[in-house]
């Protein structure tokens, strides 16, 4: 019996087919996008910039150009100067001279024009306090400027730190010069308040001047007189020296006996050949032997003497010891008279010094009057406004978008 064979099955017939989807028919032009419409952020965006940017450029600008009040600014300058007058070698006889020299005057000077007790100096002499507060504290001036003007209750340390908004010091510290500019609300008062500065100022270097005069003059006084008793005492060592061994000058007499001994010792050795030669030609028994003896044995104790005084044989005081006693002192008495005129030459150089005026304060540039108006400088602190407003808004809008971005 024959089977059938096996047929592979159908696919189509197992599995039905599934056509594929139509294509999307594309539309000859695309529909319109909505209208754009500000959103609540975009209205305090534009809110902040309002008030964060506009609202203090604007304000600026009208005080700037409508209540500022101007400012003129004087300007001076001047540096210390100091004569040296050192003393001679010549005139203190050999001793090298003391001068003192005040190598930081200007370091001082500076100090004090920036210090408080000039501040209240110049409120007693010109009133401060007036002429920087006229532009809008009094009642009697219409205008008003209180950002740029000292209130008229303010106190003294008010004032202190207003100066340093008015009054503006450049020092060179190498070349000793320093610039003074000073800002007010008429031409007038900043001519007035830089006189004003540099009248103190003066009147400061004057008071260290005669500061230390005086004391140069009290230290060459007082030098003068130690002085003057060491020559007091020198000289009465030496007239007691005299008293005591009756002697005016022991120098002197040391030669004048030295000179005797050596006249002595000549006659010895003349006496001595005399005696030989006698005792020679004649007989012992000669009465001119003797007699020769004699005069031989009396020089020699006369050299003896003369010996013994000047200490070359025998005990006490010997004359060279007494001569070197007397030479120590008259060394003390000379140095003493050479620091006495030392002394006294430095002394009347303090006095010299004294009359006059040795420092000073020279002006390179007299106080100026102003003729127009340089602050305040308007264009400058509007655009200083306008950017650190567009910085602060700029960064707080930042700092807002951050957060609703971490929060969306």
């Amino acid at each position: 019996m024959n089977l059938p064979s096996a047929i592979p099955p159908d696919p189509a017939r197992l599995f039905h087919a599934v056509p594929p989807a139509p294509a999307p028919e594309v539309s000859a032009a695309r529909a319109p996008a909505p209208p754009a419409r500000f959103a609540r952020r975009h209205v305090a965006l534009a809110l902040s910039f309002a008030l964060c940017v506009a609202l203090p450029v604007l304000v600026s600008a009208w005080y700037l150009w409508a209540r500022a009040a101007d400012q003129f600014a004087s300007e001076a300058g001047f540096a210390v100067r100091r004569e040296e007058a050192g003393l001679s070698a010549d005139m203190l006889g050999g001793i090298a001279g003391l001068s003192g020299v005040s190598s930081r005057d200007t370091d001082i000077l500076y100090q004090y024009l920036t210090s408080r007790r000039l501040v209240a100096e110049l409120e007693a002499d010109l009133a401060l306090s007036v002429l920087w507060s006229k532009p809008g504290n009094d009642a009697e001036i219409p205008v008003s400027d209180p950002v740029f003007a000292l209130g008229r209750g303010d106190t003294p340390e008010d004032l202190h730190r207003y100066w340093a908004r008015r009054v503006q010091i450049s020092y060179d510290s190498l070349a000793g010069l320093i610039e003074l500019r000073v800002t007010a609300f008429a031409p007038g008062d900043a001519q007035a308040i830089v006189q004003g500065i540099v009248a103190r100022a003066t009147l400061l270097i004057n008071e260290m001047s005669d500061v230390a005069q005086a004391d140069a003059i009290a230290g060459a006084a007082a030098e003068l007189e130690a002085a003057e008793t060491r020559l007091q005492l020198a000289r009465a060592q030496m007239t007691a020296f005299r008293n005591r061994n009756q002697l005016v000058d022991p120098a002197m007499d040391l030669q004048t006996r030295s000179g005797l001994l050596g006249n002595l010792q000549q006659q010895l050795a003349e006496a001595l050949i005399a005696l030989d030669l006698l005792r020679e030609a004649t007989r012992a028994e000669d009465p001119r032997i003797e007699q020769g003896a004699r005069r031989v044995a009396v020089i020699e104790a006369r050299i003896a003497a003369e010996r013994a005084k000047l200490g070359l044989e025998g005990g006490g005081a010997a004359l060279a010891d007494v001569v070197g006693a007397y030479e120590a002192l008259v060394a003390e008495r000379e140095f003493a008279e050479t620091a006495y005129a030392a002394a006294r030459g430095a002394y009347e150089m303090a006095r010299a010094e004294a009359r006059r005026q040795s420092r000073y304060l020279a002006a390179w540039q007299a106080p100026t009057l102003p003729q127009t108006a340089e602050y305040p400088r308007r264009a400058r602190l509007l655009a200083l406004t306008l950017g650190f407003s567009l910085l602060l808004w700029g960064l707080a809008a930042l700092a807002g978008y951050a957060a609703m971005d971490r929060r969306g």
